[in-house]
């Protein structure tokens, strides 16, 4: 009876981490910025979804599916400051010519700035042709390759089957050095 459970729970991690099943989890209800000096993404999906709090309320959400990409001087800040006391949580990685990669990422926005270059785009196709979960008759679109040069985006979740950090470096800022990755977009 283990060998059919351990096979079932060994295909969703594989399908996971290649990500053809999303991770499903509550999301905080806060946002978190995401910057980059550039993304390369092969395999791009992108149509529309809900990310859900645990508490019910809902937040409509751009969904991103990119099977194979690479990020060159990531940036990721948290604003988790406290009334009287500025702190921002960053991350850094992926500089110095060796990007954070990441396989099957997944990520749920509700902004993205940047200057693109789409491969082989189709715009204006059926979301459940990217995803069999998206809502149907909706809006997708998808390409066989995108590049984003000065990317800022703005985020509620974010999963991948791997995500390397090369060059990691986790840091708490307090007070005037309390700075997230880029400013609020206008």
């Amino acid at each position: 009876m283990m060998v059919p459970a351990t096979a079932v729970a060994g295909g969703i991690i594989l399908g996971m981490a290649n990500g053809a099943i999303a991770a499903s989890f509550d999301v905080s209800g806060q946002t978190f910025k995401v910057g980059a000096s550039r993304l390369v993404g092969e395999g791009f999906e992108q149509y529309g979804g809900m990310a859900k709090e645990k508490n019910g309320t809902i937040h409509p959400v751009a969904v991103s599916e990119i099977a194979d990409a690479k990020l060159y001087d990531l940036c990721q800040s948290v604003n988790a400051s406290v009334p009287g006391l500025k702190i921002v949580l960053t991350i850094n990685a992926g500089g110095g010519g060796k990007p954070a990669t990441a396989k099957g990422l997944l990520i749920d926005m509700d902004s993205l700035e940047g200057d693109a270059t789409f491969t082989n785009i189709q715009i204006g196709r059926d979301a459940t042709d990217l995803n069999e979960h998206a809502q149907p008759k909706s809006f997708g679109q998808s390409a066989d390759k995108v590049v984003i040069k000065d990317l800022r985006q703005v985020a509620r979740s974010t999963s991948a089957g791997t995500f390397t950090l090369n060059g990691l470096k986790l840091k708490v800022n307090v007070g005037d050095k309390a700075k997230e990755c880029f400013p609020d977009p206008k």
